[in-house]
């Protein structure tokens, strides 16, 4: 894969990735963000490759840190966990501070997942907790008795009306 940079500036417009893609990558990687357990040969069908340059094309994908990591996604009904999405406001800015708090907050796994953001609110919080108790111990673990946290509020999920992993390649 070349680098963006190395492209006419209308096909980098096109891109929305720092490496250059084709269509046929475009596809598949859609493809692998709906359902990465299909088979190579599979895919492969799907795009019009061999199963082979299809695995090259994903060691690629990998190599150039375009692919994290395979995941099996649950249904958190099914696991019955509770949802919860805090809004964490910091007392003082600071590279250090936020870095300490991010810290503390990757350190806990019922950190699903964790977002800098802009605006009034400096981080919000996605939780996955076993239910309330869990959630009122861990919220005082980690953001209660935080030093640097000015507040912090928190929504329940009650019912996930769509959640989604695939981000898009292209404009």
């Amino acid at each position: 894969m070349a680098a963006i940079e190395s492209f006419p500036a209308e096909a980098q417009d096109y891109c929305v990735t720092t490496v250059a893609l084709d269509e046929t990558d475009h596809q598949l990687l859609a493809l692998l963000q709906r359902d990465s357990a299909r088979t190579l040969g599979e895919l492969g069908e799907l795009v019009s490759l061999s199963p082979s340059a299809v695995q090259r094309r994903i060691d690629r994908y990998r190599k150039a840190g375009l692919i994290e990591r395979h995941v099996a996604v649950l249904d958190p009904a099914q696991v019955d966990v509770l949802l919860a999405v805090c809004l964490v406001t910091l007392a003082k800015e600071s590279r250090a501070l936020h870095a300490a708090f991010r810290r503390r907050l990757l350190a806990a796994p019922e950190v699903q997942q964790l977002y800098s953001v802009s605006g009034e609110t400096d981080f919000v919080v996605v939780l996955a907790t076993t239910g309330m108790s869990h959630f009122r111990e861990v919220s005082e673990r980690l953001l209660k008795d935080a030093p640097n946290i000015q507040r912090y509020s928190t929504m329940f999920v009650l019912d996930p009306v769509r959640t989604g992993t695939a981000l898009p390649t292209r404009r």
